[in-house]
């Protein structure tokens, strides 16, 4: 039987979302998404322009990926809200990434803003993914309010610095009954690895493969990482112990 993830009504082999931003050229977006094999690409609705065919981000992302639009930008509800309904007008689909922002230093999400813009549209009928910062409490609204996911942040975004929020990520897998994609901070291939390993449904990936020196060859990377730490995860590592334990006899056969 095929390990899929299930979001909405769409079933993904891939559990690799790429972000667009920051690429040093549109022209490496399809060559990203090609060699990472992510089905499922974000981009902020500012860079959606119908009126330009090289400026315009949905140019460069394959017909065959999900779109999904984040509302980066957005300081409250609100105006997380007219931003989907904006997206979804401009033939983006119904896909949604929810980003409220009010903080400009560390870039955190604002989790009471994402509730209310969570309930909004998802009775909406969008495929709601709320970014936020890792809580349990705040995770059950969430899921109460109708999120398809839950997005918590490993590391503030962009800042390429891990899985800062290990533990509090490994509480959401164990508590949330909804697919956990670790989203923002992931810098290094090893690290996404590491985040499927816990049991994370899937991973979002932008600044860490925008910003290499190869792009291309780094969405790669991403990729076989993402697949290697999910199946590391479904084959269920070994326990941790203490105390060493041989993996072979020590006494005995020179007697024998």
């Amino acid at each position: 039987m095929a390990d899929v993830l299930k979001i909405g009504d769409k079933e993904l082999t891939s559990r690799l979302f790429l972000g667009t931003g920051k690429f040093a050229s549109n022209k490496l977006i399809p060559e990203a998404v090609a060699a990472s094999g992510a089905q499922v690409v974000t981009v902020a609705l500012r860079r959606v322009d119908p009126d330009s065919r090289d400026e315009n981000i949905i140019n460069y992302i394959p017909q065959n990926c999900i779109l999904m639009p984040n509302t980066s930008g957005a300081r409250t509800a609100e105006e997380a809200v007219r931003i989907a309904r904006l997206a979804r007008a401009a033939g983006c689909g119904n896909w949604v990434k929810i980003e409220v922002i009010s903080d400009n230093r560390y870039l955190l999400p604002d989790n009471y803003e994402t509730i209310k813009a969570t309930e909004i549209l998802a009775a909406e009928g969008f495929v709601v993914l709320p970014y936020m910062s890792p809580d349990l409490i705040v995770a059950k609204r969430l899921a109460a309010a109708g999120a398809a996911a839950v997005m918590p942040l490993g590391a503030p975004i962009g800042s390429n610095r891990g899985l800062k929020t290990k533990e509090l990520i490994r509480i959401l897998i164990e508590e949330i009954p909804l697919p956990i994609i670790v989203d923002a901070g992931i810098g290094r291939p090893s690290e996404a690895a590491e985040a499927m390993e816990i049991g994370a449904a899937a991973v979002l990936v932008n600044t860490a493969i925008a910003t290499a020196a190869d792009p291309v060859a780094m969405a790669k990377a991403f990729g076989l990482a993402v697949a290697a730490g999910r199946t590391a995860y479904l084959a269920g590592p070994g326990a941790v112990q203490q105390y060493a334990s041989a993996s072979s006899p020590l006494t005995g056969f020179l007697r024998e």
